[in-house]
């Protein structure tokens, strides 16, 4: 699989694009909080049942440290659970046509995507992109990549050494 290294480096998604897949996501997470909100003040007109109301009221009181380290663990677990049982792919990469991939072609592992998304935990990795690649990228041995260019050049990799083993023959 060696040979898909340039491949992979070659189709890799441009930083405008891996923005948008961030704020894709983000937003995602906002809609997420906004629905478990929504379903307590349902679940409590319904049923005059507070306890989800309790958790949002209680969940509206905490201080700023808490609240960043709630929204990151429910992003942190969004991303990797969707990236993983995806095979790579959030909702914002879906949109963008986008994909994680291993640095060497292949699909990423269980341990490849948490590597990757323990990696965001550390201060400032979405600033790690004004350089080549992310620190969860580096880290972890992923791409993203541009998945319709990637499969094309795969495509006609393969076709033009099948040509190759025709002629052989």
């Amino acid at each position: 699989m060696r040979k898909y290294l340039v491949v992979v480096d070659r189709n890799r998604s441009q930083k405008g694009i891996r923005l948008a897949n961030f704020i894709i996501d983000r937003a995602i997470i906002t809609v997420i909080f906004i629905t478990f909100g929504a379903i307590a003040a349902l679940t409590y007109n319904l049923t005059n049942n507070d306890f989800l109301l309790k958790i949002v009221y209680k969940m509206s009181e905490i201080n700023r440290f808490l609240d960043i380290l709630i929204t990151s663990l429910v992003y942190f677990l969004y991303i990797f659970f969707i990236e993983y049982f995806t095979n790579g792919r959030s909702i914002g990469k879906y949109i963008t046509g986008t994909k994680v991939i291993c640095i060497d072609g292949t699909e990423p592992t269980f341990n490849d995507y948490l590597i990757r998304n323990i990696s965001r935990i550390v201060p400032f990795d979405g600033l790690s992109f004004l350089g080549e690649n992310g620190w969860h990228d580096k880290w972890s041995e992923t791409r993203v990549i541009n998945i319709k260019n990637y499969q094309a050049e795969i495509q006609a990799k393969s076709e033009i050494e099948a040509l190759g083993k025709k002629e052989i023959a």
